[in-house]
C-alpha cells in the first residue's frame, strides 16, 4: 500500500500510462522551465548581474584560461541546436502520437528538474559563486545520468535534445567549472594533470558508443571535444600546451567512431539496433518504441 502510494506521488516512477491531469501538469512544467532556461541563457550571454558587489560577468566572461576553457561560439551553437531539439521534445507532450507522447511524458519531471538547475546554475555562475554552481551540475549530472539509464530508448530525437545533449555537456561543464572553481589551474603541474584527466572525454564516450550504441553521445562529445580544443588554442600558451593536441584527437575519435555506429542507420540498415531506441529493445517497455 506504502509502495503503490508512493509511486502514484513519485514523479520519477515508472508509468505504463499517464492521467490527463498529469500530462497537463507535465505540459505546463516542462514548458515553462523550457522558456526560463531558454530566456536567462539568452540574458546573461550578453548582460551580467548587477546587484551586489561580487564580481559579476556574462556567462563566458567567466571562461578563464584554464585547461579546459571553452570556445564560446562553438559551444553557443551547440547549446542553440539543444534548445530547438528540446522544444520539438517539448511539444510532443501535446502531439497525438501515442509513443511520442509517453516517451516524453517518461522523462519530463528529469528535464523539469534539469532545466531548473541549469537556471540556477546560470545565475550562481555569472555571479562568481563557482563552488555552488560545481554542485549544481553534480546534482544535475545525476538527475541526467538517471533519465538516460531508467529510459535509454526513447526515441532519437527527444532522447538527443532532453537527455544525451544536456549530459554530454553537463559531463564536460564539470571539468570547465571545477577547473575555474579551483583556481590557479594554468601553472605547468596543473597542465600534466589535465592532459591526463582530459582522456575522460574519450572514455566517457567510448562507455556510450560501445554500451549503448549510442552516437548522439559520440557526436554530443566530438563537438565538445573540439570546443575544448579551440579554447585551448585562445589561451595564453603555456610551456606545456598540449592539451588542444588532445582536445582534437578525441574529437576526431569519437567523430569517427559515431559516424561506424550510425552508418547502418543512414543507409537503412538498421540491424545494430532498432530505429527510435538507443538500445535493444528488451531494456525498455513496448510503449517507448518508436514505430516510425
Amino acid at each position: 500500500m506504502a509502495n503503490s502510494l508512493l509511486a502514484a506521488v513519485n514523479p520519477f516512477a515508472r508509468r505504463d500510462e499517464y492521467s490527463r491531469n498529469t500530462l497537463n501538469v507535465y505540459r505546463v512544467t516542462t514548458l515553462v522551465s523550457y522558456l526560463v532556461l531558454v530566456v536567462t541563457a539568452f540574458y546573461y550571454t550578453f548582460n551580467k548581474p548587477h546587484e551586489g558587489h561580487h564580481p559579476h560577468k556574462k556567462i563566458w566572461g567567466n571562461n578563464r584560461p584554464t585547461p579546459f576553457a571553452q570556445n564560446s561560439i562553438i559551444t553557443s551553437v551547440y547549446w542553440l541546436i539543444l534548445f530547438l531539439l528540446q522544444a520539438l521534445s517539448t511539444l510532443s507532450l501535446f502531439t497525438s502520437n501515442p509513443t511520442h507522447r509517453h516517451a516524453t511524458a517518461s522523462i519530463a519531471p528529469h528535464t523539469t528538474l534539469s532545466n531548473l538547475l541549469l537556471f540556477a546554475f546560470i545565475h550562481l555562475w555569472t555571479r562568481s559563486h563557482f563552488l555552488l554552481s560545481l554542485l549544481l551540475l553534480a546534482v544535475n549530472f545525476a538527475n541526467l545520468s538517471a533519465a538516460y539509464f531508467r529510459h535509454s530508448t526513447t526515441p532519437r530525437f527527444i532522447h538527443w535534445g532532453s537527455v544525451s545533449g544536456p549530459l554530454a555537456w553537463n559531463f564536460v561543464a564539470l571539468y570547465w567549472v571545477g577547473a575555474v572553481a579551483v583556481h590557479n589551474t594554468n601553472h605547468l603541474a596543473a597542465r600534466i594533470v589535465a592532459n591526463v584527466f582530459i582522456w575522460g572525454f574519450l572514455g566517457y564516450g567510448l562507455f556510450f558508443l560501445v554500451a549503448f550504441k549510442d552516437y548522439t553521445m559520440g557526436f554530443n562529445l566530438s563537438v565538445l571535444s573540439f570546443s575544448t580544443a579551440v579554447g585551448q588554442l585562445l589561451t595564453k600558451p603555456h610551456l606545456f600546451q598540449l592539451q588542444w593536441i588532445f582536445a582534437f584527437t578525441i574529437g576526431a575519435i569519437l567523430f569517427v567512431l559515431s559516424v561506424l555506429v550510425a552508418a547502418p542507420g543512414l543507409i537503412g540498415r538498421e540491424d545494430l539496433f532498432v530505429r527510435g531506441q538507443v538500445v535493444s529493445e528488451d531494456r525498455e517497455r513496448a510503449p517507448l518504441l518508436a514505430n516510425e
